[in-house]
């Protein structure tokens, strides 16, 4: 379903240089599946870091993320939030991995205060993997970052329901925004969508994501809960292909998608 909320944020495919200076109830967020930074063959990480500074966010959703694998024997999320600039982080492991794990994560900037920070493992029902949520509530607003199942639509539909009830059993009566992000490996016009858009409005452009070297689908999203969605006012939001300090094409196989809201 469109909605006014992406209409006026449809500028991708631009120069993604960070956002005009932000008021202090502006918060700068990015969603980025990052392909355990490994998709070229070589490590991206530094390159990533890099990117991601230039968009100056607050707060980044991070998919595909290796901890002490065989394939890639640190902690990521660790390593990256170090490169950020002693960044927080949560780290919510989905399966266990040639030796160590395999999940998504949160990285957030010390300006922000979290109040909670803590992750769920999801379903895997008949999808190819189990999957997880990683969920911090900051002192104004809450970010949910997932990757979605990626053979299954009945497993997608099963997450989506796991996820809802969690988000309305634990902020249901907060009155703070909650914002959904992540690599839901859907595309706009799935069941998966359509049942999100029961409780959530995607606010993300209507861009590919996918793949960053010949985009031709979306699948990467921003989502706001509908019971919640007039608390903000999107500013800014894009799919980004060019950066000056990397590039996308090699940093990995997704585009970084970003918003900028006002909190109201």
């Amino acid at each position: 379903m469109k909605n006014a909320l992406t209409i006026l944020a449809i500028l991708a495919f631009t120069m993604c240089s960070a956002p005009n200076k932000k008021n202090a109830d502006t918060v700068t967020l990015v969603t980025y599946n990052v392909g355990v930074f490994s998709k070229s063959g070589t490590n991206t990480s530094d390159m990533v870091a890099a990117m991601m500074k230039e968009l100056s966010p607050d707060a980044i959703s991070l998919n595909e993320l290796d901890s002490c694998t065989q394939r890639n024997p640190y902690f990521q999320i660790k390593d990256f939030a170090k490169k950020m600039g002693g960044w927080y982080f949560l780290y919510a492991p989905a399966i266990k991995h040639q030796g160590g794990k395999y999940g998504i994560g949160i990285v957030n900037s010390p300006k922000l205060t979290a109040l909670k920070r803590y992750s769920i493992t999801l379903d895997k029902m008949d999808g190819g993997e189990q999957r997880a949520l990683a969920v911090v509530e900051f002192q104004d607003f809450v970010f949910c970052s997932t990757h979605l199942d990626h053979r299954s639509s009945a497993a997608q539909l099963r997450q989506v329901a796991q996820i809802d009830s969690l988000v309305a059993a634990d902020f249901g009566l907060s009155g703070k925004p909650v914002i959904l992000c992540g690599d839901l490996n859907c595309l706009p016009d799935s069941g998966t969508i359509a049942e999100l858009e029961k409780n959530w409005t995607v606010i993300s452009p209507d861009a590919f994501t996918f793949s960053a070297k010949k985009p031709s689908k979306r699948i990467d999203y921003f989502l706001v809960r509908k019971s919640t969605a007039d608390r903000i006012e999107v500013k800014d939001a894009r799919v980004c292909r060019t950066f000056k300090s990397g590039d996308v094409a090699v940093a990995s196989d997704h585009l970084p998608v970003l918003v900028t809201i006002k909190i109201k």
